[in-house]
């Protein structure tokens, strides 16, 4: 292709209106050069899509932590709950524990009043009532006074024994209770612990990638531009075609009739997950989420046009594509957001009341501070 290219060229040195064509052996130096260049480019875009794949599991288990450690925070509320009422319940049996033990104390007292008193005076048999009693009317009043004694010193000891019985019953819930407290508490300090330390080590390994790939992405850019001043040596430039605007209806984008095939799919990509609220890395590790972030959501509509086999993050979008804005879609992004623009359309996580969730919107934002790319040819 560029020996083609570089036959042609030499064949404009005879126009009249052209700058005077390059020496051949500078020409020859400058292609070979150009597609050493493109070599290197081709190497390093490479390593870059690896650590992109690397970046996009990474960003989809730290999804997957942190949608864990939000289910492990409902489950700490439940079980917050659980003990504040198993607490509750604790200083309920406590005080009914106090009253409980009073009354045992109060019927031991008495029991050994009648203990005392029974050891002193004796036990009363019936032939000492007979003999000690005038009438038959005495015998049968003294019989029944000494049934309600030894009913009444039964009673006192049965209330004794049950008394005691409830508090060692009390004691045991108690115990059972505390151990139970402890076990919970226990278990979720445990997964919290486990958890945090998942999380970090996954943003750890996420920051040292992203800084690699930094570096890579800075060497081809580097790359890149000396592509473009050798192809502006080389060869002609030429202005890409103005896209037309999408409408915007009921928030749903509306394609122009003229828009290639490419840009109606991703057009209807972004209308698939417009609506749906924003999670902290939706989109990543599958296209297909429950909610998007701003990355998953640029590269949800790039996916559907068939731009990007695989998602990216807001980083990996800075070095994705083609520099500098397109006819028909561009993308934005730096190291902290990204959204892109089809067909004159801005599809965004930060256009919605709340500012989350994917939405399209006609309101350009101020493009300072964001790296433009674009997909070849559109």
């Amino acid at each position: 292709m560029l020996a083609l290219l570089l036959a042609a060229l030499c064949g404009f040195a005879a126009v009249g209106d052209r700058a005077p064509a390059q020496d051949p052996t500078e020409l020859q130096q400058t292609v070979d050069e150009l597609e050493g260049v493109q070599a290197q480019q081709g190497d390093l875009e490479a390593e870059i899509e690896r650590q992109n794949a690397e970046v996009n599991e990474l960003i989809a288990r730290e999804a997957a932590v942190r949608e864990r450690e939000a289910a492990v925070a409902d489950e700490l509320s439940a079980t917050q709950a659980r003990l504040d009422e198993a607490t509750a319940e604790v200083e309920r049996e406590r005080a009914h524990l106090v009253e409980l033990r009073a009354r045992l104390e109060r019927a031991r007292r008495l029991l050994a009043k009648l203990l005392v008193g029974i050891y002193k005076t004796g036990s009363p048999d019936t032939l000492s009532v007979i003999l000690e009693s005038h009438t038959w009317s005495d015998v049968l009043a003294q019989a029944e006074y000494l049934d309600r004694i030894q009913e009444y010193d039964e009673s006192v000891i049965a209330r004794v024994e049950s008394l005691a019985a409830e508090v060692e019953s009390i004691v045991e819930r108690l115990d059972a209770t505390r151990d139970r407290i402890a076990e919970d508490r226990d278990a979720i300090a445990a997964q919290r612990d486990e958890l945090a330390s998942a999380r970090g080590e996954i943003e750890a390994q996420h920051a040292d990638l992203v800084a690699a790939r930094a570096e890579r992405r800075e060497s081809l850019q580097a790359l890149q531009a000396r592509e473009r001043d050798l192809q502006k040596e080389i060869e002609p430039s030429a202005a890409p075609p103005g896209g037309q605007t999408a409408t915007l209806v009921n928030g749903r984008a509306i394609p122009p009739a003229n828009a290639p095939v490419a840009v109606r799919s991703a057009i209807e990509a972004g209308n698939r997950i417009v609506g749906l609220p924003y999670v902290w890395g939706g989109g990543h590790g599958s296209f297909e989420s429950s909610g998007y972030d701003c990355s998953g959501t640029v590269s949800y509509a790039l996916h559907g046009g068939g731009f990007l086999s695989s998602p990216l993050d807001s980083s990996g979008l800075t070095a994705w594509g083609s520099p500098g804005p397109g006819s028909w879609i561009t993308v934005y992004a730096y190291s902290g957001h990204a959204y892109v623009v089809i067909a004159g359309l801005r599809l965004d996580t930060s256009g919605t009341v709340g500012g989350s969730g994917p939405s399209w919107s006609t309101e350009m934002r101020s493009s300072s501070g964001f790296v433009a790319r674009h997909p070849d040819g559109y």
